[in-house]
């Protein structure tokens, strides 16, 4: 379940500062796009600023990449460098954590992202984010694992090694203290 709350004045300030001084700084990722516009968005969108807030609290660095801004709408995506480190060490999804008998992780990706008010990446996405900018050289990240592969039990996360994208299973019941997970937001 998300738990919504309000930024406060300070705290929204702040993140909105953060926001355009990485706006400013990464126009690559975002041609022909006005911060004024996204500004006035994210203002009127509390619960999606506190969404955001929650990405950048656990070390994600969100940014609008422009090739995903479409029909109006502002996706914000992780662009840190490596998975976010706030968001490790996490197993898959609560049928997973409630398998493991021994050295069970805090929680799990799925509630995680739930409680944050974001969508885990696909494998489709997290491949195109890669032709944007290149991420995860020592981090591995959990991607939305279709049903039938985690029917299964399995779980699959992607990472960028040797110049390419590679994606890989687990048991969804691992956790490393280098896989993580991103995710995105839209801002309509």
């Amino acid at each position: 379940m998300k738990t919504f709350k309000l930024l406060s004045s300070q705290e929204s300030q702040q993140l909105l500062s953060r926001l355009k001084i990485r706006f400013e700084q990464n126009m690559h990722r975002h041609p022909n796009l006005n911060w004024n516009d996204l500004d006035g968005r994210l203002r009127h969108n509390p619960e999606k600023l506190w969404s955001i807030y929650e990405m950048e609290r656990t070390g994600g660095e969100p940014d609008v990449v422009l090739s995903i801004a479409f029909d109006g709408i502002y996706r914000f995506y992780d662009c840190c460098i490596e998975t976010p480190k706030g968001r490790r060490s996490l197993c898959y999804d609560q049928q997973a954590l409630d398998a493991r008998k021994e050295n069970k992780p805090l929680n799990n990706v799925i509630d995680v992202a739930r409680a944050m008010g974001v969508q885990l990446l696909s494998e489709q996405q997290y491949r195109h984010l890669q032709t944007i900018f290149n991420f995860d050289y020592k981090t591995s990240s959990w991607i939305k694992t279709p049903e039938a592969v985690r029917n299964q039990g399995g779980a699959l996360f992607c990472d960028y090694r040797y110049g390419e994208v590679f994606t890989y299973h687990n048991g969804a019941q691992s956790y490393y203290a280098s896989r993580g997970f991103r995710v995105f937001i839209d801002i309509e």
